[in-house]
């Protein structure tokens, strides 16, 4: 139980300080005080302006957009605190980029998720905590311990009770908008407890984020529906899904998803859907110009506070998986 006698530091990367600072109050603790600067040619430079020898390190940087940038800065923050003699070096990162590309579906395709898992062991992490990988597989590419928390329950209970008389009509069924999305929508299904479905579609190879939508397997007609996914990029994929649904008789659509990546025309095409309402986690930023009526954001950050907290003092973090 070392680590109960060790000081805990919180250190915030510049992808979303927000997010750490919300974590922060939730433990009753201050951010660690750390300068990020740039040099002239454009290189990161960390500079830490405390100590951190023999204290248990969290460093919270998703490696969203700007993806190299902060992955980069990551990794820097990493080294950093490792060659400072931190006795533990903790990767937060709620949205965990590069992870859709988790395979070789072609020949002469890279492996990205492996790529980054050794990168970030390689700088010097001994653990990582993270929200709804793109694939749970992922976990297995790291050879050090991997926390993966989910948004499921926190998305699910805005809906029972956003949705509470469709639930009681059993009027509302819950749409995974591709095969592969059927574990999590099924666990979102039972913690609603309600009906099914899958949109069947197939995606183009040759033209990323694109892909057509076949066929509806199961009965949405005259139902509420909820697509939920993990990421949500570019809407293509929602957008098409809820057409579909509507014209297959659903009354109304709604869509959810962890991470709201909202890359590209997905803004727009949100806007102009016939989605009733988007609902995310705060594992991304939303800058000002994404912050759309349809749009609205939960926080996940007391779920990672009580995981650093259990994490910290030697305690299961196995519950917060539910």
């Amino acid at each position: 139980m070392a680590s109960k006698l060790r000081e805990l530091k919180i250190f915030s990367g510049s992808a979303h300080p927000e997010f750490t600072r919300s974590i922060c109050e939730n433990l009753g603790v201050g951010i660690a005080t750390a300068n990020l600067f740039r040099f002239s040619d454009g290189e990161i430079g960390v500079s830490v302006e405390e100590s951190v020898r023999g204290a248990d390190v969290y460093v919270v940087q998703p490696t969203c957009e700007p993806v190299n940038e902060n992955l980069m800065e990551l990794l820097i923050m990493i080294d950093v605190m490792r060659r400072a003699s931190a006795y533990r070096v903790n990767v937060v990162t709620p949205y965990f980029g590069y992870a859709r590309q988790d395979r070789k579906t072609k020949a002469r395709e890279p492996i990205t998720a492996k790529l980054v898992a050794n990168l970030i062991e390689k700088a010097g992490a001994d653990r990582v905590l993270a929200a709804d990988l793109h694939a749970g597989q992922i976990q297995g590419f790291f050879d050090i311990p991997v926390d993966h928390l989910t948004g499921i329950p926190l998305l699910a209970a805005y809906f029972r009770d956003t949705l509470k008389r469709e639930l009681e009509q059993d009027r509302l069924v819950v749409i995974s908008p591709d095969i592969g999305g059927v574990v999590r929508a099924r666990r979102f299904a039972v913690h609603l407890n309600a009906d099914l479905a899958i949109v069947d579609k197939r995606r183009s190879h040759e033209v990323a984020n694109f892909s057509e939508v076949m066929e509806i397997i199961g009965d949405v007609s005259g139902k509420t529906a909820v697509l939920v996914d993990d990421i949500i990029d570019t809407a293509g994929t929602m957008v098409q899904a809820a057409e579909a649904l509507l014209a297959r008789g659903a009354k109304k659509v709604y869509a959810c998803a962890t991470h709201g990546v909202l890359s590209g025309p997905a803004i727009d095409r949100i806007s102009r859907s016939p989605i009733h309402q988007v609902v995310l986690t705060n594992t991304i930023p939303l800058s000002e110009e994404k912050k759309i009526d349809k749009i609205t954001v939960l926080s996940i950050a007391p779920l990672f506070a009580e995981a650093i907290s259990r994490i910290h003092s030697d305690h299961s973090v196995s519950i917060l998986f539910r």
